[in-house]
């Protein structure tokens, strides 16, 4: 997983410099967004996952595409294609929408609680958030009766946990740690 994040981030990072550079990054959206629904379908998954050459598959990649995707896209599909890496189109479109929210100033935060929070409580997690990150937070809330109680939340590599399960990790830790001196 980290593999793909890492070979997709270069492409991602292009495909969102030239979406910014020409003033159409909504377009690209839409644009990643079909060719990486495309890709993930099973027939074409099959495909890409017999010995072809990517010419081959680039052009029957762009049979499919012809009237989805503009030429600019379609050569960007094709440069990934042709580093055979048309496998990772979800994972860079998934870096690209994270470049965007960044570019809008826009971050998302999981929120796991054992229990729904109530729009207070959001609210203040959210006020909380927004100063800290400085910036606009969207909260996607789950719930996971495992924690206990408290929260925990996650911001992209940041991780605050809150929560009595990680309360109880910690301590675990610390007593295993004094046992062992």
């Amino acid at each position: 997983m980290f593999a793909d994040i890492t070979i997709a981030r270069p492409y991602a990072r292009a495909a969102f410099n030239f979406a910014i550079e020409q003033q159409n990054v909504d377009y690209w959206k839409k644009m990643l967004t079909v060719a990486t629904l495309v890709s993930c379908d099973e027939k074409i998954k099959h495909l890409i996952k017999r010995p072809i050459s990517p010419a081959l598959l680039s052009e029957r990649l762009m049979t499919i595409f012809d009237s989805q995707l503009d030429y600019k896209t379609k050569n960007f599909i094709k440069v990934i294609i042709y580093n055979r890496r048309l496998s990772i189109l979800p994972t860079i479109l998934d870096q690209f929408m994270k470049l965007c929210a960044m570019h809008e100033n826009v971050i998302k935060v999981e929120v796991i609680s054992s229990i729904t929070l109530n729009q207070n409580q959001l609210t203040e997690i959210k006020i909380v958030l927004e100063t800290r990150f400085s910036c606009h937070v969207k909260l996607h809330c789950k719930i996971d009766p495992s924690i206990i109680a408290g929260v925990i939340l996650k911001a992209g590599d940041t991780i605050i946990d809150g929560s009595i399960r990680g309360r109880i990790k910690q301590l675990t830790g610390a007593i295993l740690s004094q046992g062992s001196k």
